[in-house]
């Protein structure tokens, strides 16, 4: 009973070290922190390397963690999400799908699919939101 004492604070973590051991914790952050690397570089993209150092920290420890609207986004933050869209996020959301997909095929994999779903979001439109723990 002390698990669930604590709101499924040792479950969560437990999903997460899974997550990021055997789930595409690992793979997403390099692959997030390399993409938020080359937006660095090229200056003129620094918000998506912001937002891609997001995402690789959102989708190294995901459990737990929810993206929600940041209030404050305007129509800047639409026209970045739209460019955003058509060059990197589909085929990321594409990839999240196909994990998803694959790690659903076995049971013990549902939590890690479900995970990369709730990615898929995340991935298409990034700009605008930000990563808050859940109740």
């Amino acid at each position: 009973m002390a698990a669930a004492g604590h709101d499924g604070t040792v479950i969560r973590f437990l999903l997460n070290l899974l997550w990021l051991v055997f789930g595409s914790g690992i793979v997403l952050g390099i692959g997030y922190g390399i993409a938020a690397l080359v937006c660095f570089a090229l200056v003129v993209t620094i918000p998506f390397g912001v937002a891609s150092l997001r995402l690789a920290a959102y989708s190294l420890w995901p459990f737990g963690r929810t993206l929600v609207e940041k209030p404050d986004a305007g129509l800047p933050s639409g026209i970045g999400n739209v460019v955003w869209l058509l060059v990197a996020g589909w085929w990321l959301a594409l990839a999240h799908v196909v994990a998803g997909v694959a790690q659903c095929v076995t049971i013990v994999g549902i939590p890690f699919g479900v995970a990369n779903f709730k990615l898929v979001p995340a991935a298409l439109w990034p700009l605008g939101r930000q990563v808050v723990d859940t109740p």
